[in-house]
């Protein structure tokens, strides 16, 4: 590869665990006391932020494969079976196939990434991740010269995934990038998060993380990948187009229909914290180049 990408991030920059993996709790809590809105702060919501028990954590995600309930994909995730487990790559590659996780995890080399995430909610926070950049399993699986996008898809179980019977998207979850973005070195496969496997309910085994687009773009149980000429369908776009786009790359300058992007509240920062300014791309400058002379305002 041309570079590897280097952090400007360290552990003092990373959102404690327990306000990471019970982030939805505390938006909950936010918006109940009017304060997620832009309205007055209430002191009372404030309990929000007390550190909760591991059963807690763990029982309030975001997973519709699982209920659009937040507790759901904590009472029914651990139904997803992950071991074993394999992505199919398939499309414009030389080497097409079953690709085993075990298999994957032996020819990888597994790192930590601390990265900014920003939720299209408006929400940020930073997670230290453990994981191996896409390119390298792309090269595992040889690209062929015709391949202009990289189309994801997320576990599709029916028996194992109870959300599944509810019309809530089009299933499967699909997900897609543009070739470039996908070999660019600060896109990752992830594994692990705070050095422990990700739980079922975050999307083990296996994850996107592309950290300078809104988190959604980050595909969870990743089964197929797919390299193809034409830009694939991805979920949300399909579900409404005018409000997510293709790219989705962080922009304070292009806001939400319903809200602004133009600030984020970072988790971890206090009730009482100021909302800070979004950086473009998230403050990932480096990928800047991949959309030189490109209208970001229509290509959203």
């Amino acid at each position: 590869m041309a570079f590897r990408w280097t952090n400007d991030l360290t552990r003092a920059d990373v959102t404690p665990e327990r306000l990471f993996l019970n982030r939805r709790q505390i938006l909950g809590g936010l918006a109940a006391g009017g304060i997620a809105g832009g309205l007055g702060l209430r002191a009372e919501a404030q309990e929000a932020l007390e550190p909760n028990t591991w059963e807690e954590i763990t029982s309030y995600n975001n997973y519709y494969e699982f209920g659009t309930g937040k507790d759901d994909p904590a009472r029914y995730a651990d139904s997803l079976v992950t071991s074993p487990w394999s992505v199919t790559i398939d499309g414009l590659v030389d080497r097409p196939g079953d690709y085993g996780f075990a298999q994957i995890m032996e020819a990888m080399t597994v790192e930590e990434r601390i990265y900014r995430f920003r939720c299209v909610e408006a929400w940020s926070m930073v997670v230290p991740w453990n994981g191996f950049e896409l390119a390298d399993l792309l090269e595992m699986a040889g690209v062929q010269t015709g391949a202009r996008y990289v189309a994801f898809q997320t576990a599709n179980r029916p028996d194992q995934m109870p959300g599944l019977a509810r019309p809530v998207l089009d299933w499967p979850y699909v997900e897609g990038l543009r070739l470039d973005e996908a070999l660019h070195p600060l896109t990752l496969m992830a594994t692990g998060i705070y050095d422990r496997p990700i739980p079922n309910q975050n999307g083990a085994p296996l994850r996107l993380v592309v950290p300078w687009k809104y988190g959604f773009k980050s595909i969870k149980s990743i089964v197929r990948i797919t390299l193809t000429e034409d830009e694939p369908p991805t979920s949300w776009n399909k579900a409404n187009a005018r409000e997510y786009g293709f790219y989705s790359n962080v922009n304070p300058e292009v806001d939400h229909p319903r809200w602004s992007q133009a600030t984020e509240r970072r988790i971890g920062g206090g009730l009482f914290a100021r909302r800070q300014p979004t950086l473009m791309f998230n403050g990932y400058d480096e990928v800047a180049g991949l959309y030189e002379g490109m209208d970001l305002t229509e290509n959203f």
